[in-house]
């Protein structure tokens, strides 16, 4: 049994997604190889990433201001807007470099199961932004049932403004996926094969 210092780092460190004991372990053995200072500077900018990262008063997300890059950008096109779960599956979008419209980051999924319903997640404020200027909304959910739910509960609501073109990314993403996991073609294709909802 490991000390009592190391066992709680441990228990950190399975706190994150998709890490188990093993993976835990290696971790906090790592930490412990490290210097003073490196462990003293992660630890400090885990503290300052917390502090300064917030969400954009527009779109949802991670910014260090109030407002966010995509969103201050004036060479995006403003008549498309991207529903994505996460920011991390906007990054996956945005490193294509074929999409240069706006996002809406939803920060969530509806669940049933798990309590989490439309008003749970950053949906409202994407409704505040549909003026005559946005002609289209790619709702780009994840292909699962959570991704499934809340891209079928978008639709519906969208139906609501007969200006807008919804449209779906296309197969080519498994179900069950995500789409920060899916390669660049994959997710490439998926994109260029979005179907109107």
């Amino acid at each position: 049994m490991y000390p009592s210092a190391l066992e709680k780092l441990i228990e950190y460190f399975r706190s994150l997604p998709s890490v188990g004991r093993k993976t835990a372990e290696r971790y906090a053995m790592a930490v412990l190889e490290m210097s003073s200072d490196e462990v003293l500077g992660f630890a400090d900018q885990l503290v300052d990433a917390v502090k300064k990262i917030k969400h954009c008063h527009i779109c949802g997300c991670l910014t260090e201001n109030d407002i966010c890059d995509y969103c201050k950008d004036e060479n995006r096109d403003r008549s498309t807007i991207c529903v994505v779960q996460q920011p991390k599956d906007l990054m996956a979008i945005e490193k294509l470099g074929q999409y240069h419209g706006l996002y809406h980051v939803l920060h969530g999924a509806i669940s049933t199961t798990k309590g989490v319903l439309p008003e749970d997640i950053n949906i409202d404020s994407l409704f505040k932004r549909l003026d005559e200027n946005v002609r289209e909304v790619i709702i780009a959910t994840n292909s699962t049932l959570e991704g499934d739910t809340t891209a079928l509960y978008l639709t519906k609501r969208l139906r609501d403004y007969p200006h807008l073109t919804v449209t779906r990314l296309a197969s080519g993403l498994p179900m069950g996926g995500n789409l920060d996991y899916a390669d660049d073609l994959t997710l490439l294709r998926a994109l260029q094969g979005r179907t109107r909802q």
